[in-house]
């Protein structure tokens, strides 16, 4: 049946951000069409799962800036839908002492007067039992950080959408965009008009933006999500305060590695490595490279003695990747009413507030809250013209 309808805004992707932008456009009294192309809820994105790591200690001044005001707009959430959406666990940054990245982590943490605690050798242990710590590492912990979750704040957040009065269609996927003042998308159900759209299609993204004649350097990669089981139950649970982590380099990787406690699934905790193999989203179970359950075997082995180093459950994620690792949130450059929020690179779901409002900010033609030149799509046009 055809299905046609008069928007302000068409948001593209009901994924965290997605959602949260057509959250912060319904707030704004925007007529919002939030479109999936699968049935909600569903596990074949980047914004399933439990659960994900919530922090301000980053590398970049400009992501813990972003986070101060990201943490009261999570609180906000929660009051708002009367549900507990964070729990403070902390975060515990380990990495080489001297090294660039370890370095930046702790600067960046005490530059901004994040509440944080440096272990030291002689009371490592003390405060974290059951890990060993390398030779030559440093360790600090962010104190604010903590466990966010996400199956109940994706939700959470569209459920408010909703009450707004915002309109979700699931299981609608689009296959045309054709760009003008007003933006018209065919979908498989039906035409929809709208004064401007924003893509928020995680590893779908470039499919989407072909219609548009343009396309971004990202780059979809699988990642193994993988639960490792203790050996006596409650040694890192998070009843028992055991923090989640992040390695920034170790022995067996230059990539991070990071954990969370056990929480979701009694017994076992879940530990990643911060990368995965190339994969096309709608074939991703073709891809069956191991290769990062291998580094987290040996890194759990050396490290972790209270895991048993083979994985109990192996779930799937997709991270969408820029070239630098720093999202994509910036108007298309041919057609001003198409906002593109992209790239997310594993590290956008804490973000998901303060995304859903500079998407909302840039389809409304307001000045963004924030400095945007990290995330313009300028920085790597260049390179993308020549690869066309």
């Amino acid at each position: 049946m055809s299905t046609e309808g008069e928007y302000d805004c068409i948001v593209i992707g009901a994924g965290v951000q997605g959602s949260f932008a057509a959250y912060q456009l319904a707030k704004k009294n925007q007529r919002t069409l939030l479109l999936e192309q699968f049935v909600l809820p569903h596990t074949r994105g980047s914004s399933h799962g439990q659960t994900r790591i919530i922090r301000k200690a980053y590398e970049q001044d400009f992501y813990t800036h972003m986070m101060e005001e990201c943490y009261e707009l999570w609180a906000q959430l929660e009051k708002e839908a009367g549900v507990k959406l964070y729990r403070q666990t902390g975060l515990l940054v380990m990495g080489p002492e001297n090294s660039q990245s370890y370095q930046l982590f702790k600067s960046t943490l005490q530059r901004n007067k994040v509440p944080m605690v440096i272990l030291t050798r002689e009371n490592f242990s003390q405060h974290i039992p059951h890990v060993n710590r390398a030779e030559g590492d440093g360790a600090v912990v962010d104190i604010t950080a903590g466990i966010l979750y996400a199956d109940r704040a994706l939700k959470a957040v569209q459920g408010q959408f909703q009450k707004l009065g915002g309109i979700i269609r699931d299981k609608e996927k689009v296959i045309d965009i054709k760009p003008g003042p007003v933006v018209t998308l065919s979908t498989s159900a039906g035409v929809y008009r709208a004064k401007s759209v924003v893509i928020t299609a995680g590893p779908w993204t470039n499919r989407l933006l072909t219609h548009t004649a343009l396309q971004l350097p990202l780059e979809v990669v699988k990642i193994n999500v993988c639960y490792w089981q203790e050996k006596a139950p409650g040694t890192y649970d998070v009843k028992q305060r055991f923090p989640c982590f992040l390695l920034t380099e170790g022995e067996e990787s230059k990539e991070h590695i990071y954990g969370l406690p056990s929480n979701e699934y009694p017994g076992l905790v879940k530990i990643c490595y911060h990368m995965g193999s190339k994969t096309d989203p709608d074939q991703r179970d073709k891809q069956t490279d191991r290769s990062d359950i291998d580094i987290l075997q040996r890194y759990i082995a050396r490290c972790l003695p209270g895991l048993l180093p083979e994985p109990a459950v192996v779930e799937n994620c997709l991270y969408t990747l820029t070239p630098d690792r720093h999202f994509v949130l910036d108007c298309h450059p041919t057609y001003s009413n198409i906002v593109i929020g992209a790239g997310f690179s594993g590290h956008g779901f804490k973000f998901g507030p303060i995304i859903g409002k500079l998407l909302c900010e840039l389809s409304l033609g307001q000045v963004p809250s924030y400095d945007l030149s990290p995330f313009r799509i300028r920085r790597f046009q260049a390179k993308t013209k020549s690869a066309l």
